[in-house]
């Protein structure tokens, strides 16, 4: 295992030099989204203005202030909390955030499925896990919210955060195909088919 300090954006290299339980610090620019960011994005034809090529992406509808602009609060909101909401749902838009916009490094908790494992492997990415229930730690991660495009879907706004010391985030998902969730998903497998035979049950 190794651990590395990203500061965004990153090459492909890069992201294909993470392995599963490696972990990531990251420095510098962040953003956020989430189910209407993408939806509005990929199904009804949206554009940012953001360039997303080498960046990671959270998933996130944070909980902010509305201030006066100033530059601590360049954007005109201050982080109230910034927790990750579960990735599974947003599974169908990895392809498409890593082949339409270049996005390298996905962040969210409970993991995603064989088709953004396959984004990573063909494109160059990596899923990292931050663990749920830690919003307020998250939130001190946060340096300030910078700028918000699509900001109609407030608070699934596409939302650039400037982050210190973020993390450290485990790699649960690589480029080689390795999956954490997949490896418990076969481990509990086993476990239950052993544990139904010494009882004597079969399987299916």
């Amino acid at each position: 295992m190794a651990h590395h300090q990203f500061s965004c954006p990153i090459t492909e290299a890069q992201a294909r030099a993470l392995r599963l339980e490696d972990t990531v610090t990251l420095n510098g620019a962040l953003y956020g989204i989430r189910d209407a960011t993408l939806i509005h994005l990929f199904d009804r034809g949206r554009k940012t203005r953001f360039e997303l090529r080498g960046h990671a992406v959270i998933h996130t509808a944070p909980n902010v202030r509305r201030v006066a602009a100033s530059p601590a609060s360049p954007a005109g909101y201050e982080p109230v909390c910034i927790g990750t909401t579960t990735s599974d749902r947003m599974e169908r838009f990895t392809r498409p955030l890593m082949e339409q916009n270049g996005v390298r490094l996905v962040i969210g908790k409970g993991g995603l499925r064989e088709s953004s494992a396959a984004a990573f492997r063909e494109l160059g990415g990596a899923y990292l896990a931050i663990t749920g229930g830690a919003a307020a730690l998250q939130t001190t991660w946060v340096e300030a919210i910078e700028e918000v495009d699509l900001d109609d879907l407030n608070p699934e706004s596409l939302w650039k955060f400037r982050v210190r010391g973020f993390g450290p985030l485990v790699v649960a998902m690589d480029s080689r195909g390795g999956s954490l969730y997949a490896q418990v998903q076969q481990d509990s497998r086993g476990r239950r088919a052993a544990a139904l035979a010494s009882l004597g049950v079969k399987s299916h």
